[in-house]
């Protein structure tokens, strides 16, 4: 089962295709949870779900606005759309007939 933090690496990589790499997936995520992202974090997330073979990482070109350093660009593997799709599963199970408004939790029935 995939952690919280694995699953929204997988799914900003996912939705970023082909332009995903570290700071473009740490805007993502940041975005989604508008909370901060370490970068260090990341990379250990990066690297964790490499060794399970859930992403392939490897060094792009270097460019200009980089300082001529290169992207570590990112791609979701077919072992990773499947933690993912069955960690989104699994969420939705556990949440069905859960309402989340502020007038109900807590409240006894």
């Amino acid at each position: 089962m995939l952690g919280e933090f694995e699953y929204l690496l997988l799914t900003a990589a996912a939705q970023l295709g082909e332009d995903a790499y570290g700071a473009a997936i740490r805007q993502e995520i940041e975005d989604a949870t508008r909370g901060r992202c370490s970068i260090g974090a990341l990379y250990t997330t990066l690297d964790r779900l490499e060794t399970k073979g859930l992403v392939r990482t490897w060094m792009g070109d270097p460019t200009p606005q980089r300082g001529g350093r290169p992207k570590r660009m990112v791609r979701v593997t077919a072992k990773g759309v499947r933690a993912a799709r069955d960690f989104h599963a699994a969420v939705m199970r556990a949440s069905r007939g859960v309402s989340w408004a502020s007038n109900r939790v807590g409240t006894q029935p």
